[in-house]
């Protein structure tokens, strides 16, 4: 406290300016530190959540009580899931939060108390690390403060992107098998539904993350669901072109009465072909990434090992003479 007292007087001269500078800033930190465990606890107090929640109690999470197929922990898997919340796809950071595979009711919620937590901690850590470095000077203490305090509001987002990233790329390793091993199953003559539940169940060691997005399709086309805005949801989820294609060809066939097993063929060529092109794609880029490693790591060293020995020799030459 009495460190930032002497930055605040460091910085401003006139003693009214400084205790009001004072009285802001611990308003304002308390009023991070009160919003920031709103929002954690908001869930806890809401009157409408809490009916919301001895509703759901008492029909069972929203599902049927004779409901096939569901097993408890499916229908606790639903419960918490964003198949019973109608205009989660409206919400941008929600989608990007389900993206990432956090799809609970409280997850924008918990992820903006922790935006609102990391900047109010990161400039804190910055003030109480400040007094070991007597050397700094105001303006560069002001500095770091600032710069703490966008890195606490960025950081979250940061990390929620390259969890996206990551479980986009899982999601697209998984697909070329699961889509193949769909075609065949409808063409053996099962219905897209169960054909996606034994998919689901054939790549759950290998592919979980896919696994569990199909087997979240059926538990929302098993509680009344369409089918296709179920499987949209998917697409949804996951963020993934491929997805919203597949899911694209499949509405067209249902709207106008064609073969599934048909449609899902033609799509596997096609997304065989755009996997080609993809690959063919990233294999002309090589000539132009393996420049700058050639020209600066290979080249020195051949350089060096053919030219090397024969200027030497000139050298040893000219110094005979």
């Amino acid at each position: 406290m009495d460190y930032l007292l002497k930055l605040i007087n460091s910085i401003v001269t006139d003693e009214a300016n400084i205790q009001l500078i004072f009285i802001t800033l611990s308003a304002l930190t308390v009023l991070g530190l009160c919003l920031g465990f709103g929002f954690l606890i908001l869930g806890l107090i809401d009157p409408v959540r809490l009916r919301i929640t001895s509703l759901k109690k008492n029909t069972h999470g929203g599902i049927p009580t004779g409901s096939p197929n569901l097993t408890g922990k499916q229908q606790r898997s639903f419960r918490h899931s964003l198949a019973s919340k109608v205009g989660w796809q409206d919400s941008q950071t929600r989608v990007r939060l389900a993206n990432a595979g956090f799809r609970s009711e409280n997850t924008v919620s918990d992820f903006y108390a922790l935006r609102l937590l990391a900047a109010i901690l990161f400039p804190a850590i910055v003030m109480f690390g400040s007094q070991f470095f007597p050397e700094l000077t105001s303006r560069q203490v002001m500095s770091a403060l600032i710069a703490a305090l966008v890195v606490g509001l960025l950081l979250p987002s940061i990390v929620l992107d390259k969890l996206i990233a990551k479980r986009q790329r899982a999601l697209r390793n998984a697909f070329p098998d699961a889509l193949d091993m769909l075609v065949v199953c409808v063409e053996a003559g099962l219905g897209l539904q169960a054909a996606l539940q034994r998919v689901a169940d054939e790549i759950q060691v290998s592919h979980p993350v896919l696994a569990d997005e199909l087997h979240q399709v059926n538990r929302e086309t098993r509680v009344g669901v369409d089918r296709i805005e179920a499987m949209r949801n998917m697409a949804t989820r996951t963020g993934l072109e491929d997805i919203r294609g597949l899911v694209a060809s499949l509405d067209q066939s249902m709207r106008f009465g064609t073969s599934i097993a048909e449609t899902l063929r033609v799509y596997s060529e096609e997304f065989r072909d755009k996997r080609l092109q993809k690959a063919e794609e990233m294999a002309a880029k090589i000539a132009t990434k393996m420049i700058f490693p050639l020209t600066f790591c290979f080249w020195p060293a051949f350089f060096l090992v053919m030219v090397g020995p024969a200027i030497l020799g000139v050298l040893a030459v000219w110094g005979t003479r």
